[in-house]
């Protein structure tokens, strides 16, 4: 069990990665409409459902993948979390923290980006991605050791 604990978080690191590379080519490829449903919200939170649920039901194909593919990615992170509270590992689940949350940040900004078209939170999308590369790479470092079973 204690091995595929610390597996957990190098998968979710190959997913990042994946997901990243999905966003470059939404970036590089995809012409979002800035009237579509959701854009310009007079309330954040709702925009980004309406945005969200735009792009995974009738977006561009390339965002429809990196949408759905990022809620994946935050169901997962919020198990690890789960999973390394319970692992006993103060450490592991301090970093697995941090990792969703960067995950979550990324999200919503992402989400913040459908909205309002503004390059800063594609910018505070990539600060998220970053910052849950570096807390998985972490919880991989730190994650329970067979010895301490």
């Amino acid at each position: 069990m204690v091995l595929g604990i610390r597996r957990f978080p190098l998968i979710l690191l190959l997913l990042l990665l994946a997901q990243f590379l999905l966003g470059m080519a939404v970036n590089l490829f995809v012409d979002i409409p800035k009237n579509h449903p959701g854009a310009n919200p007079p309330e954040y939170f709702s925009g980004v459902v309406q945005s969200v649920t735009w792009s995974i039901t009738v977006g561009p194909p390339l965002l429809l993948l990196h949408a759905s593919f990022g809620l994946v990615i935050v169901f997962i992170s919020c198990v690890l979390v789960v999973v390394a509270i319970r692992s006993g590992s103060r450490a592991f689940a301090t970093w697995s923290v941090v990792g969703a949350f960067g995950v979550l940040a990324a999200g919503f900004n992402g989400g913040s980006f459908l909205n309002y078209h503004a390059d800063f939170s594609s910018m505070l999308m990539a600060a998220g991605f970053a910052l849950a590369v570096a807390a998985y790479a972490a919880a991989i470092y730190v994650g329970p050791r067979r010895s301490e079973i």
